[in-house]
């Protein structure tokens, strides 16, 4: 554990507290990890390249007190539904209930942490979240991470960030189904407020990127602030088209490197090469690894611009970055062009793009500071006018990541983060 931050969520503090004592009796230890939104680098991460994410102040929250009985139970204040699980695999290996289900993510955590070594002789969990879901903001990693988080605080046990985040990632490819990538758990662990995070998908190295709405001294640009737009959409086919899209990739790896043995990932390979290959691949992969490729470039490129406060060099990026995901990656929808088109119209936008898998969710948008307002009227009036769907629109703070709640005697209560290693 490092370090402690204030933090004015005693409302949410309280109704936890006492919801667990309606379901489970007695009292909790909190434990909270952040959701994310991407700023720029989406799909590169399940294929070893780089991202920018930075961790929301949308948490979600676990309280969990120890038992010594081999069972689970968990309560989502979201569902209104609690699960009761033995904490081991059954005989076969598998978990002994069938079908998606939100408690998927907690018992795969479980497991990932049992063959970690951790021992869990059981626990009661209350789960409460404030990411919301199905909007591409990593409503299911903030779940992961603060379950793992709890469960480990529970016996007593620390781990660091990126053995929590490597976990969860686990406990989401091989108990939830989703393959999706290390970004989002990493976020929800390593998150640091004040500051985006430039990740290396493929060594995890990671820089953090100021994230300061402050334009440098003498810089023409004005401040800006970042703007979530929610299209309250999601299309039933977007978990099946993400993996799909990664299986796609897959067989553009397979192909360039039978031309090109070096080549292990996507990461691996330039533009250059990809167009001297084209004539070899099929023309949706061609598409599919063309995004990937100029996507990887994109994020480089906007870390350089965000250092500089090149707020227009960043918004000019984060605009081909949807372009890209819309025609070669085929992941937008048309909700999320419509808010894209609509952003980009309003006084005082840098840039908008798709954030999250896609299919729905949000656009992630870059905003003068002092065009925030009139920005939230001018989206909520003319998607709503559009689409007859009332959009949620969320001014950004950034946060910092997984965090457990301490209580120093006659000192209030603080947030104190996990540390690395």
């Amino acid at each position: 554990m490092s370090r402690r931050t204030r933090d004015p969520s005693s409302a949410t503090l309280a109704v936890l507290r006492a919801n667990f004592r309606r379901h489970f009796g007695g009292e909790p230890a909190v434990c909270r990890a952040p959701g994310r939104v991407n700023l720029i680098g989406e799909h590169t991460d399940y294929n070893a390249g780089y991202v920018m994410p930075v961790a929301i102040g949308f948490y979600a929250y676990a309280a969990v007190r120890a038992r010594s009985d081999g069972w689970l139970r968990v309560h989502s204040t979201n569902f209104d539904e609690t699960v009761e699980l033995p904490i081991a695999a059954g005989p076969e290996g598998v978990r002994p209930r069938v079908g998606q289900h939100w408690s998927d993510y907690v018992w795969g955590v479980a497991q990932c942490l049992l063959a970690h070594g951790v021992a869990l002789p059981g626990a009661d969990l209350l789960i409460h979240g404030e990411v919301p879901l199905g909007a591409g903001l990593s409503s299911s990693a903030a779940l992961a991470v603060t379950a793992a988080l709890a469960l480990t605080q529970s016996v007593g046990r620390s781990l660091d960030p990126l053995t929590l985040a490597t976990l969860c990632q686990r406990a989401e490819n091989e108990f939830v189904g989703t393959r999706c990538g290390i970004m989002d758990p990493f976020t929800a662990a390593f998150g640091r407020g004040g500051y985006a995070l430039c990740l290396d998908c493929r060594s995890l190295a990671y820089r953090p990127v100021p994230l300061d709405v402050r334009p440098l001294p003498n810089a023409a640009a004005a401040p800006m602030r970042l703007v979530i737009c929610n299209t309250m959409i999601r299309h039933r086919h977007a978990a099946g088209e993400y993996n799909r899209r990664r299986e796609e990739c897959e067989r553009g790896v397979a192909a360039l490197s039978r031309l090109m043995p070096r080549v292990r990932s996507l990461r691996d390979v330039t533009l250059e090469d990809l167009l001297e290959a084209r004539g070899r691949l099929d023309e949706v992969i061609f598409r599919r690894c063309r995004h990937v490729v100029t996507e990887n470039a994109r994020v480089l490129a906007a870390a350089i611009a965000l250092e500089d406060r090149d707020f227009q060099r960043f918004g000019q990026l984060m605009r081909d970055s949807h372009s890209s995901l819309c025609q070669d990656y085929e992941v937008s929808c048309d909700e999320l062009d419509l808010m894209v088109r609509l952003a980009l119209e309003s006084d005082g936008v840098y840039g908008a793009r798709m954030t999250g898998g896609g299919f729905g969710g949000c656009t992630v948008n870059l905003v003068r500071e002092d065009a925030v307002e009139r920005f939230r009227l001018f989206m909520a009036e003319r998607y709503g006018q559009a689409t007859g769907h009332r959009a949620e629109i969320y001014v950004c703070n950034s946060a910092d990541g997984a965090s457990q709640l301490v209580e120093p005697p006659g000192k209030g209560q603080s947030w104190q983060r996990i540390s690395p290693a």
